[in-house]
């Protein structure tokens, strides 16, 4: 018997399993689909990221000050309030309107208390939105972390001026949200959001109050 069928010593000589051509081009075809599904969400997440940067710097109008963004409100600024922000972003269904300033804490609750009913309290949050939340209209573009994302110190409420009899909800014109955070001991800033609708156009900037 020849070499190739038996080894010197007698003993059946091992043959290799070829590795059929089937498995290769599952195996390569495999590959090939991971591949492109890695880079469409790649591509996706920066389609995402895009999107995202672009809804937060689009279609803000300048003259939007804190002086004109409280007349449309009616939310009177306390003379004493410090950091005043304010900003107006055009939508496509309505627009939205920011405000913001900084009191100390025992004057923004005796101001929180003017704005809401009498026996009535702004609540705490139970559930924050994450870190990363971006509402269509973020008080980031003025700076800000989202409310919406705090827990501790945080204090809130939504008011409408039909029937509101409090002395500062008196002079509300539009429906609102408005927190209430003591980010630091003593010090507690406000943050106002509110549906606009009919829109409204602010001054141009160099008018602007």
């Amino acid at each position: 018997m020849s070499s190739s069928s038996r080894s010197t010593d007698g003993e059946q000589p091992v043959r290799r399993r070829r590795t059929p051509i089937v498995s290769v081009i599952a195996s390569a075809l495999f590959t090939g689909v991971a591949a492109t599904i890695g880079v469409v969400s790649c591509a996706a997440d920066d389609v995402s990221s895009d999107l995202a940067e672009k809804e937060m710097t689009c279609c803000w109008e300048d003259g939007a000050t804190p002086a004109w963004m409280s007349g449309q409100l009616g939310i009177r600024i306390p003379e004493g309030a410090s950091d005043r922000r304010a900003g107006y972003k055009v939508g496509q269904r309505f627009d939205t309107g920011l405000l913001s300033f900084v009191l100390p804490s025992e004057e923004a609750e005796t101001y929180t208390g003017r704005l809401i009913e009498k026996g009535t309290v702004m609540i705490g949050n139970s559930h924050p939105k994450e870190k990363g939340y971006r509402p269509a209209a973020a008080f980031g573009h003025l700076g800000l972390p989202e409310p919406e994302t705090f827990v501790q110190g945080l204090r809130m409420t939504s008011l409408c001026p039909d029937g509101l009899t409090s002395p500062e909800g008196t002079y509300l014109q539009r429906c609102v949200d408005l927190f209430a955070h003591e980010f630091t001991a003593g010090t507690t800033r406000i943050y106002v959001r509110s549906t606009i609708e009919p829109s409204v156009t602010p001054p141009p900037a160099d008018q602007a109050p």
